[in-house]
């Protein structure tokens, strides 16, 4: 079907862009001020790890107190937290924890919490309002993303990119998840799903982008998933994780903040919403990839990322950029899609604007009872 058939399916080829920085029109109205103290949960609501190296050898701390960018923990010796939970249990753990004498760290010594995988469940347009900003319906989706996660204080590189923001909660199962159950137990960690906006847009099918058609491609790439520098198993996850407010900032300035109860689908929507799709393939660079499912379940460690709120850099895309877009077309440019065109005329202004994230700039999460993120952007 050719372009000029389906003009009512442009809102949706437009969708992923922006056309000004959204520090513009954002003002830090909600959000706490960016400090370096974090609540922790109290022991019967919830276990927060950490990892350390002294002396050559990592370590895992149970955190106590997170004040003034200083955390003190118990050291529960060189283990991963998951593998411990495992073994010991909630009961015995938090016995351990309360009987044992806590220590002082610099929050900034904290490394990657968790031993993680590389084959992720990510999600799009789970947040209304960030459905609202993209232009992109209300239908939420899933796509995978495959990256290494690096840790809390790692710098991300602009490279080439129109590299964006998104701040998010992952749910990490403890065991392999079989299709229909229901865990009573999982851990949760912030991540920032850094994005390209430049090859989500060059990548993506516009006129379904639900489909989550180029997502993989556009959010997969070294340094793209920075995670938390803490690592929290509730007592009750779903009670737990009802209460977050996610909050980012850049340069100080906040640019996203939203309860997590905002998002559309919870934890079960989303192992529901994985298995339904567990037989579809998105196209990465050239190779099939899938969902993380692994002999009939999600493995352990994997991510299941429950989207971002509003406020990321990209927003829906301008008129101005439209017109330019249609009038190249109309003007002999009909060997590439209308869309195309269009998403040229984006692109060359978010460039010659500036408006992605630079060189020097500072992104900074802070979630109480769930921990920081601090990176530098470097070239």
């Amino acid at each position: 079907m050719s372009n000029i058939r389906r003009p009512r399916s442009l809102a949706l080829a437009l969708l992923l862009a922006a056309c000004a920085h959204a520090e513009a029109d954002r003002e830090d109205v909600t959000a706490p001020p960016l400090s370096e103290t974090v609540a922790i949960a109290p022991l019967d609501e919830a276990l927060t790890f950490a990892r350390v190296t002294r002396d050559g050898v990592r370590r895992v701390l149970a955190v106590t107190s997170y004040r003034d960018g200083r955390v003190e923990g118990v050291d529960l010796g060189a283990e991963d937290p998951i593998t411990l939970f495992v073994a010991e249990g909630y009961k015995a753990l938090r016995r351990r924890i309360a009987a044992a004498p806590a220590q002082a760290f610099a929050a900034r010594d904290l490394e990657i919490p968790v031993d993680l995988g590389d084959h992720h469940v990510a999600t799009g347009l789970n947040f209304p309002a960030h459905a609202g900003e993209s232009g992109a319906g209300d239908r939420p989706f899933l796509f995978p993303k495959l990256t290494r996660p690096t840790g809390p204080y790692a710098p991300v590189a602009v490279a080439s990119r129109l590299l964006d923001y998104e701040v998010e909660v992952a749910w990490v199962p403890l065991a392999p998840l079989a299709e229909g159950e229901r865990p009573a137990t999982m851990g949760l960690i912030l991540c920032n799903d850094y994005t390209d906006r430049e090859t989500l847009l060059r990548t993506l099918d516009p006129w379904d982008p639900a489909s989550g058609k180029g997502f993989t491609t556009g959010k997969s790439f070294p340094g793209s998933l920075p995670v938390g520098n803490l690592f929290v198993v509730p007592r009750d996850m779903r009670a737990f994780a009802s209460a977050l407010e996610l909050s980012l900032w850049v340069d100080g300035r906040v640019r996203q903040h939203a309860p997590l109860a905002a998002s559309t689908w919870k934890i079960d929507d989303l192992l529901r919403e994985t298995w339904a799709r567990r037989g579809l393939a998105w196209d990465d660079r050239g190779a099939s990839v899938r969902l993380p499912v692994v002999d009939g379940r999600i493995p352990a460690r994997t991510l299941v990322m429950s989207g971002t709120p509003d406020g990321t850099i990209f927003q829906a895309i301008g008129t101005g950029q439209r017109i330019r877009g249609l009038g190249a077309w109309l003007l002999g440019g009909w060997g590439r899609s209308l869309p195309d065109h269009v998403i040229d005329a984006y692109i060359r202004d978010a460039r010659d604007g500036g408006i992605y994230l630079q060189p020097g700039d500072r992104v900074a999460i802070r979630v109480e009872r769930l921990g920081a993120i601090d990176n530098e952007v470097i070239p």
